[in-house]
């Protein structure tokens, strides 16, 4: 027997003084009530209301099962509040800092059809890590190598001037002595200064005989994409990133360089409510490939 259900019907008919009242109030057929209500009082033994009238009148038992059945049912509602309150309560997510202002307030809108409210929490990646740990923020997404993604981004070079090949190779920015004074820097960026992609572009860069300089880890975005725009120099990002910077992007001819994410959360429903259903969503505000990406 569904105690909660009955009591609502009880509650309601009593109110009313009429099943067929009551029921309509406790948004049930009259029938269902009539059912419920038998059926508490066959659980407690005494009937509740008195049905030799044609009003739906408390019996001795009936006006003593009421106070309690009152507060049930209140308890029932007060519940039912706040877990809608509870699913409008935000969840705060550490984000990088380098997603646009208006593919965050994309995704967001989108999170919300899902009923999720998020708040966002731009951050490098150490930090990200570090807030999901203290508890700052209920999520993040984390830096992981392309094994461990749900999000892969593949990473490239991005230039002022239109390459002209279609791939640029790190031999082509090898230079000779007479051209020391004109060589090329690949930039960094904080974002991509985690073991999995910098080390990798520091030991492709060591295979080709590149100067240790050529490969230089900006303090932030800005100050990487100004030295580029105002430059022969190359930016290290994702083709997204390139066209928001109004940059010429081409992969990395030899070397496979990619931005890898997943979720990192302290409460496993969390992590599955950003994981499945904000999957596609994130990977376009992160800029992955459909076709690099992996549900999980």
């Amino acid at each position: 027997m569904d105690v909660l259900r009955a009591c609502q019907a009880f509650v309601h008919v009593s109110e009313r003084g009429s099943f067929t009242g009551g029921a309509a109030a406790a948004r049930m057929p009259q029938s269902v009530a009539s059912r419920r209500i038998a059926a508490l009082e066959q659980h407690f033994g005494e009937r509740l209301f008195d049905r030799s009238s044609r009003r739906a009148t408390l019996t001795p038992f009936g006006r003593s099962m009421l106070p309690s059945a009152k507060r049930l049912v209140r308890l029932a509602e007060d519940m039912e509040h706040e877990a809608e309150r509870a699913k409008l309560s935000p969840l705060r997510l550490a984000v990088p800092d380098i997603c646009a202002t208006h593919d965050l307030a994309r995704l967001a809108a989108v999170a919300r059809r899902h009923d999720v409210y998020l708040d966002f929490q731009p951050a490098g990646p150490a930090e990200r890590a570090e807030l999901v740990r203290s508890y700052e923020v209920r999520a993040a997404l984390t830096a992981v190598p392309a094994t461990e993604a749900v999000w892969s981004v593949p990473l490239g070079l991005a230039a002022a001037t239109p390459p002209r090949a279609s791939a640029i190779s790190l031999e082509s920015l090898r230079v000779g002595r007479a051209d020391r004074a004109r060589w090329r820097r690949i930039w960094v960026q904080p974002e991509d200064d985690v073991p999995h992609v910098r080390d990798r572009i520091t030991r492709a860069r060591d295979a080709v005989g590149l100067l240790p300089a050529q490969v230089a880890v900006a303090t932030a975005l800005t100050t990487a994409a100004a030295e580029v725009l105002s430059s022969t120099d190359l930016l290290l990002c994702s083709a997204k990133q390139a066209e928001q910077l109004a940059l010429h992007w081409r992969p990395v001819g030899g070397v496979e360089l990619v931005r890898g994410f997943a979720v990192s959360a302290n409460s496993r429903d969390d992590a599955e409510r950003v994981r499945t259903r904000l999957w596609p969503d994130i990977a376009d505000c992160l800029g992955a490939q459909p076709s690099s990406v992996a549900a999980r």
